[in-house]
């Protein structure tokens, strides 16, 4: 399955889901012990190190210092990786309502970290984009 690559269809079929586990980014020289792959959302390799993307218990629990927390917003229709323009969209809407958000591309979705305080306002935001398709 290749997913969908119409921006129109995208944006009207987005159906997305708010997870309310705490997540936050830490930055690590290299993966600590103690985590396993369930623990993560994501993990990026960096030049200045390793960025994942975990829960707040297991980054409280290995005493690591983190950015967040933010809620993970799933948008459940299964986009192409060659999609042109949801990004832009879902981006664009959110910082349009002030709404900060990191993007995030699976295989199959595309999921946002949005901070906790802004979750609600968030999903009303995606919410209404998808209307208006």
């Amino acid at each position: 399955m290749s997913g969908e690559t119409n921006l129109a269809r995208l944006l009207a079929n987005l159906t997305p889901e708010l997870d309310s586990t705490e997540y936050v980014y830490c930055c690590v020289k290299q993966r600590p012990d103690g985590i396993t792959d369930e623990d993560c959302l994501a993990y990026i390799h960096e030049r200045e190190g390793l960025t994942l993307v975990l829960t707040r218990q297991k980054a409280d629990a290995l005493q690591l210092s983190w950015q967040g927390p933010f809620h993970c917003v799933c948008l459940t229709i299964h986009s192409s990786l060659e999609a042109v323009g949801l990004t832009a969209a879902v981006s664009g809407a959110l910082a349009q309502n002030g709404v900060s958000a990191n993007m995030l591309a699976g295989y199959y979705h595309d999921h946002i970290l949005i901070p906790c305080a802004q979750a609600e306002q968030a999903m009303q935001v995606l919410q209404g984009l998808t209307k208006d398709y």
